[in-house]
């Protein structure tokens, strides 16, 4: 009884610590389109979290709640927490839903101007306009997905200036999303409350709202993550937006766990399913998103461990700046290379070597083995590099 009262008191410590986030409307009163006469509750809002460390980088999160609700706190609240812990500003979309009688296009209406209220003020809110993305849960996740690929439809007539600014994202990442409103593998809520109990019926509104359908060479790079497990949205959804992006040549990345149920967050008090945020700031990292333009070099080399050409390893380039891309060269044959668009970023960088010379030496005493520089490199346009390594 002590411990589970002394628990409570801590919960509400830190609950009680969180200030509140600053809200504010997307357009002036008397200007959001297709609000219901007397419905000025219903105006949909943006939730304010800027990086007390900013980066310049940006997202607008869209909670999940199948059209009919919002999940504010584990897909709003907690993940606006995550991105500001690595210097992202976050700004959680309150959009208009179904269950208060509002229905497609408003939804994407709601996104399309959020996403152009972050890229207006982005100088007063220490935002690149260029590193703006899109995040969603489920059908939040289907109302990102429709930003990403939607962002030059007409969903709304414009009302001032800011609706002059693009609404495309720069990045999105779709969690379990609902991405078709196809009948069988859709999540049947979402498209009833999305589309309205009429039209839900009617594949050609239906076939127009599937995100697969809309992906073209424009649609920016984007992540995914589902679970196999999930009977609520089948990962269906995420594989046919995959398959989509890889046609029109989108850089993307899927993870699709075995176990794990429907709605999951952050979910970290799971040693593997709660891993997938980790590939999601990799990947963030890895494009670039943490950072503005960096430049990136050709190099090539060759690589030598107890006199013996490397058979097969890697030589991984760690910038100074722990914001910019990761690089990793293969070492095969006692040579590793990369072209300028995948070679490591220009500037000091640590590097990690990892090799083996068994297939030189067949002897069963050549094992993997791993090291560091003991200098940091200076990487330039077209560098050679040759390292020699021992045991």
């Amino acid at each position: 009884m002590i411990f589970r009262q002394v628990l409570i008191t801590m919960i509400c410590v830190a609950a009680t610590s969180i200030p509140a986030a600053e809200v504010i409307k997307l357009w002036d009163e008397g200007k959001t389109p297709y609000l219901k006469e007397g419905g000025e509750e219903d105006a949909p809002v943006l939730n304010l979290y800027p990086a007390p460390e900013p980066n310049g980088a940006a997202v607008v999160v869209c909670p999940g709640g199948g059209y009919g609700g919002l999940a504010k706190d584990h897909e709003g609240h907690q993940i606006a927490k995550w991105y500001n812990e690595r210097g992202v500003s976050a700004y959680v979309l309150h959009y208009r839903l179904g269950s208060q009688g509002y229905h497609f296009p408003t939804q994407l209406a709601d996104v399309q101007r959020g996403i152009r209220q972050v890229r207006a003020n982005a100088k007063e809110w220490k935002v690149d306009p260029e590193r703006i993305g899109v995040m969603g849960f489920s059908a939040g996740g289907h109302l990102a997905s429709m930003a990403a690929t939607k962002f030059n439809e007409k969903a709304y007539d414009p009302v001032d200036e800011i609706d002059e600014v693009s609404a495309r994202p720069d990045f999105a990442v779709l969690c379990y999303a609902v991405i078709s409103m196809n009948s069988a593998v859709t999540h049947s809520g979402s498209r009833k409350n999305l589309l309205g109990a009429e039209k839900a019926a009617d594949e050609a509104a239906a076939n127009h709202v599937s995100s697969e359908n809309n992906i073209t060479a424009e649609t920016p790079p984007t992540f995914l993550f589902h679970t196999d497990e999930d009977r609520a949205v089948p990962p269906e959804n995420s594989i046919k937006f995959y398959l989509g992006l890889k046609k029109h040549k989108i850089p993307a990345e899927l993870h699709i766990y075995q176990k794990g149920p429907h709605g999951v967050g952050l979910f970290k008090g799971d040693p593997i399913l709660g891993t997938w945020s980790d590939r999601l700031e990799d990947w963030l990292r890895s494009n670039g998103f943490f950072v503005g333009k960096f430049e990136s070099a050709a190099v090539a080399g060759t690589v030598n461990l107890d006199g013996q050409p490397v058979s097969w390893g890697t030589a991984t380039f760690q910038p100074e700046d722990g914001n910019l891309p990761v690089v990793t060269a293969r070492i095969r044959n006692g040579r590793f290379s990369a072209k300028k668009e995948e070679g490591p970023v220009v500037g000091k960088s640590t590097v990690t070597f990892t090799g083996s010379i068994w297939e030189a030496t067949e002897d069963d005493s050549d094992e993997v083995v791993s090291g560091e520089l003991e200098e940091t490199v200076e990487v330039t346009d077209g560098a050679k590099f040759n390292w020699e390594f021992t045991k």
